[in-house]
This record gives C-alpha cells, sequence and structure tokens, in this order.
C-alpha cells in the first residue's frame, strides 16, 4: 500500500489534569515540525540529526512565548511504532498546556490523527498483521490478568504466524494446482496429492483447535456468566453479597424479594466472572414476579456457569433443622436440576448446599457421588474459598498457563470457521478424486478466509470497522 504523505498528531494519555500527558506525531515531518518549535535546556539542538530512539529535554517555543519544559523522544523510521518517524512529547499535565502544544502544531501543517491512526498505519507498514493490530485495542481495553494475557499472547504474534505458514503452503500447492487446469488435456498432476492431502490434515486440525478454542477465550476476554438459582430465600442474594464484600443485592427473609436479575463482576484468580443474581424458582405469585422467573431462565441459558443453591436443611435429616415442606422442597430441587442438565447439557452446574452452620450433621438425601456439593454459609461466609477454587477449575485456564494459542476475537472465529469449512470441501475433493477445477474453487475460498484474519486480504470497510473502535491516539 501507499505510503501516508500526511503527518498525524493526537494526545496519546486520557483527556485532564494528571502528571504529565504525552503528545504523538507520526508521519513524513514529525520531526522536523517539533524541530520548528523546539529549543534544547542547556544547548541549540537539531532534532533531525540526532539518533533514534533518543530522548531530548528543551522547551517548545512559539515564537518568543515559552509554552512549557518538555521532553522529546525520536524515533526514526522505520524503527518505530508506526514505521514512520515518530515523536512522543512529554509536557506537563495540564490541560491547557497540551491544548496550546497540540494547536501550535495545527496550524503548522498537522492534523488530527483519526481513531487508531497510528496503529492503522502500523499495520499498513508492516509492522504487524490485521490480528496483531486488533490486539493492540484488547490489550488496553483488558480488565483483568486472562484478558491481559490473552492479548499480549495474540500482539505477540499468536496464532497468525501458524495461519501464515499454513496459507503459504497452500498458496504452493494451489498455484501447482491451478497450472494443472493449463495442461488439462495433457492429464498431468503437478501438486503430489498424498503432499497435499498431509497439508490438508495438517490444516484442518490446526483450524478445529483454533475453533475449539473460542469458547475459552470469549469467556476469559469478556468475563464468566455465573447464574445464580434456586427456590426463594435459600441465600441467592447473601451469597452475590459475600462475593463481591459488599450490600448489592436486598437481603430479606420475605420470599421472592428479588424480582429482577442483578449482575456483577469480580476477578478471582486473574479470571473475570460477571455474577447473576436470579429471582427465586418457584409457582410465581404475581405478574412481575413471573417476570423474573422468566429472566431467570433466560440468564441461565446465556450463563457458563449455573450456581444451584439449596438450603442444607433441605438435603438433611438433621434435628436441627425446622424447614417446613423439607420433602417438597427437595423433590422441586431435584425435578429443576434435572430439567437443567437436560435442556442445557453444555452448562456447568455446581450444586452448592448454603447454610451449613444450621445443620448439626450431614445426612444428605442426595447421591453426592452423583452430584458433588459444596458446602457454605453465604451468611457466615464460610467456604466461599473452595467455591471460587472450583470455579477456577471450572474454566479451562489451563491453555492459558501452558501458553495454548487461545482464540477470542469473533471476526478471526468467523473467519477460521469459514477456512475450516472450505479445507473440509478440499478434503472431501481429494477423497472422492473431484476434478481440478472444483478443487481451486473450495482452495481459494480457504486461502481467502485465511488472509482475512492476518489482513493479507482485506477491504477498506473491513479496515474502518475495526479501526473506528480504537481510542484517539493509539
Amino acid at each position: 500500500m501507499k505510503a501516508f504523505e500526511d503527518t498525524i498528531i493526537a494526545l496519546a494519555t486520557p483527556a485532564g489534569s494528571g502528571a504529565i500527558g504525552v503528545i504523538r506525531l507520526s508521519g513524513p515531518a514529525a520531526i522536523s515540525i517539533v524541530n520548528k518549535f523546539f529549543k534544547g535546556k542547556f544547548k541549540p539542538k537539531d532534532l533531525t540529526r540526532v539518533s533514534t530512539h533518543t530522548i531530548h529535554l528543551g522547551y517548545i517555543i512559539d515564537g518568543t512565548k515559552i509554552i512549557d519544559e518538555v521532553l522529546v523522544s525520536v524515533f526514526k523510521n522505520p524503527q518505530s511504532y508506526t514505521g514512520e518517524d515518530v515523536v512522543e512529547i512529554s509536557v506537563h499535565g495540564s490541560p491547557y498546556i497540551q491544548q496550546e502544544i497540540m494547536q501550535l502544531f495545527l496550524q503548522n501543517g498537522v492534523r488530527h490523527a483519526k481513531a487508531g491512526e497510528f496503529t492503522l498505519r502500523a499495520f499498513i507498514n508492516g509492522k504487524m498483521d490485521l490480528s496483531q493490530a486488533e490486539a493492540v485495542a484488547d490489550l488496553i481495553a483488558a480488565n483483568s490478568a486472562a484478558s491481559h494475557q490473552l492479548a499480549l499472547q495474540q500482539m505477540r504474534g499468536g496464532f497468525s504466524s501458524e495461519i501464515k505458514k499454513l496459507r503459504k503452503e497452500l498458496i504452493h500447492f494451489a498455484s501447482l494446482i491451478e497450472l494443472e487446469l493449463d495442461f488439462a488435456e495433457e492429464d498431468v498432476e503437478f501438486a503430489d496429492r498424498k503432499l497435499f492431502n498431509d497439508l490438508v490434515q495438517r490444516l484442518k486440525t490446526t483450524l478445529k483447535h483454533l475453533v475449539d478454542s473460542f469458547a475459552t477465550g470469549n469467556v476469559l476476554k469478556q468475563g464468566v456468566p455465573v447464574a445464580i438459582v434456586g427456590e426463594p430465600n435459600v441465600g441467592k442474594s447473601t451469597l452475590l453479597n459475600a462475593l463481591l464484600n459488599e450490600e448489592r443485592a436486598i437481603v430479606s427473609s420475605i420470599a421472592g424479594t428479588t424480582r429482577d436479575v442483578i449482575e456483577d463482576e469480580l476477578v478471582i484468580d486473574g479470571i473475570r466472572f460477571r455474577f447473576i443474581d436470579t429471582a427465586g424458582i418457584r409457582q410465581a405469585q404475581d405478574e412481575i414476579e413471573k417476570i423474573g422467573i422468566k429472566k431467570t431462565y433466560q440468564k441461565i441459558k446465556e450463563a457458563k456457569v449455573v450456581i444451584f443453591l439449596i438450603d442444607a436443611c433441605a438435603l438433611s435429616r438433621s434435628a436441627s433443622c425446622h424447614l417446613p415442606q423439607h420433602e417438597e422442597t427437595l423433590r422441586t430441587f431435584e425435578t429443576e436440576l434435572k430439567q437443567i442438565g437436560q435442556n442445557h447439557a453444555d452448562k456447568k452446574i455446581l450444586i452448592v448446599a448454603n447454610k451449613i452452620d444450621q445443620i448439626d450433621q450431614k445426612n444428605y438425601q442426595i447421591d453426592t457421588q452423583k452430584f458433588p456439593l459444596i458446602e457454605i454459609s453465604a451468611k457466615q461466609k464460610t467456604g466461599l474459598d473452595k467455591l471460587k477454587k472450583e470455579l477456577i477449575t471450572l474454566v479451562n485456564k489451563a491453555l492459558l498457563d501452558q501458553n495454548e494459542v487461545v482464540v477470542s476475537n469473533a471476526r478471526h472465529f468467523q473467519a477460521l470457521n469459514e477456512a475450516l469449512k472450505s479445507v473440509l470441501q478440499v478434503e472431501y475433493g481429494l477423497q472422492h478424486n473431484l476434478p481440478t477445477d472444483l478443487l481451486t474453487i473450495d482452495i481459494r475460498a480457504a486461502l481467502h478466509s485465511l488472509g482475512e484474519i492476518t489482513g493479507e486480504i482485506t477491504s477498506d470497510d473491513l479496515l474502518d470497522n475495526i479501526f473506528r473502535n480504537f481510542c484517539i491516539g493509539k
């Protein structure tokens, strides 16, 4: 692509007062324009002649007016973030100073950068591929150790290097197969079908692994949704408050207090969880509660993990328990548990017995081998560490800990799915000796989908859609 001919500027730090602010310029005139208004503090300095990756103390001056004492960092092309000449000016964090300096350069041939334009230039200039560029935005937005690790892994290359390697091999075979079409009448084969089939198998295995990893990567990036469900008055809101260590939900002895869902987030061992307190499951007493219970089932459907909470007294024959309708409560619990298990086979379900502080013996009436229990007292805040540990084990964090490649970007997931479909069609064509011209159609489709991930095949609309979500200055 053609190099950019203009020079852009943006504030690279958040707007507002602070200790310092950083103003970033990139483009062919970045160094010369800053040099025009820069004066070294101790001696004259020509920024156009200094070495790359150097820092210089001095003043930004407009005529005879000193605007601020600054540190100017110079990065010369191509050894910079964007691949162009880049200057970063560290100024005092006054919004007035920042705007004065910005306006000075804007009036002298520089223009405001668009959202994500610095990273866009890095992509255009070959400093990173498109998947790495997208990871920059994810890294900035990371709000947990897991999402940070995912973004950093992707920015350092992630799966794009493997995709590029396989795509290069596929291009080689595609060119040989295209060549066969030119000699169709001679009935010759330039592409070794065994080697080609081996490549297709490797592609299929790699793509399937990456597609499957999205289930883990997406929840680690967005936060793991956890629905807390159960009958009214079993302590769902108390559990939410205990986990968050604050009074987030209203707690009352009156059954059915929670009519709507309440959500909040908690980071456990670097993983962000989104806990959802739901309305108690029972025969609705009024129209409002009916809506709340309907939302409960919707949240179960959306959740990755379901914490099914039950009063420990309902499970135990303990003499200390005085739970009314004991047998009915247990039957309702077993019915609802069975229903959730059948309707949501993909859900990970935790059975949690609450209020264990109220029982003196654990003579449970359910098969604890089939339904392992976690015992807690939400009110006394006991057993919560075990519950948190179990939540972590349910999330496939092992992939991250072993530095396995994990896909977390929805666009990549879609492109990988399309590539996998095309590769499966190529495999079918090889197995059934389909004509070469039919094979080439599916090979081209696979190459196109793989190229969309790294940006080797792209469009202006796609780039606009990706980079418009970046912050200004990055």
